[in-house]
């Protein structure tokens, strides 16, 4: 039987979560069993994901498969591209000065601010009244 041949790699962005698994193909992406143009509806959200296939030329030559938790759609998407940018270096080591040079093996690590005590957010005061 032959051996089922794929690259993993994990791509996170904010609280978002990306597993991406590559495997030798036409193209497809999949995300959470939905077709790509399904589940990232707006063309920036598409832009972002597919980044790292783009720079590295690849686009034609892998179909990934991506299971996304956590966090927001456009979020999932920055995920999605650290992921498959991982990925594609455990694929070729060759790959990753150039995608580090665009900034897709940085993790964005910006979280959102706990709340405080005493004010109505992370930043916001109650309104203050003199009198």
């Amino acid at each position: 039987m032959a051996e089922l041949v794929q690259y993993y790699g994990t791509g996170r962005r904010k609280s978002s979560v990306a597993r991406i698994f590559l495997r030798p193909g036409t193209g497809v992406i999949k995300v959470n069993g939905k077709g790509f143009e399904e589940y990232f509806v707006t063309d920036v959200q598409r832009i972002i994901a597919r980044q790292s296939l783009i720079l590295t030329e690849t686009v034609n030559s892998f179909d990934v498969i991506a299971n996304c938790s956590g966090g927001g759609v456009t979020a999932q998407a920055g995920a999605v591209r650290m992921g498959i940018a991982r990925a594609l270096q455990e694929f070729n080591p060759e790959l990753r000065a150039k995608m580090k040079a665009e900034g897709f093996m940085t993790r964005d690590s910006r979280q959102k601010e706990r709340k405080k005590y005493g004010q109505k957010g992370a930043r916001k005061r109650f309104q203050f009244s003199k009198r």
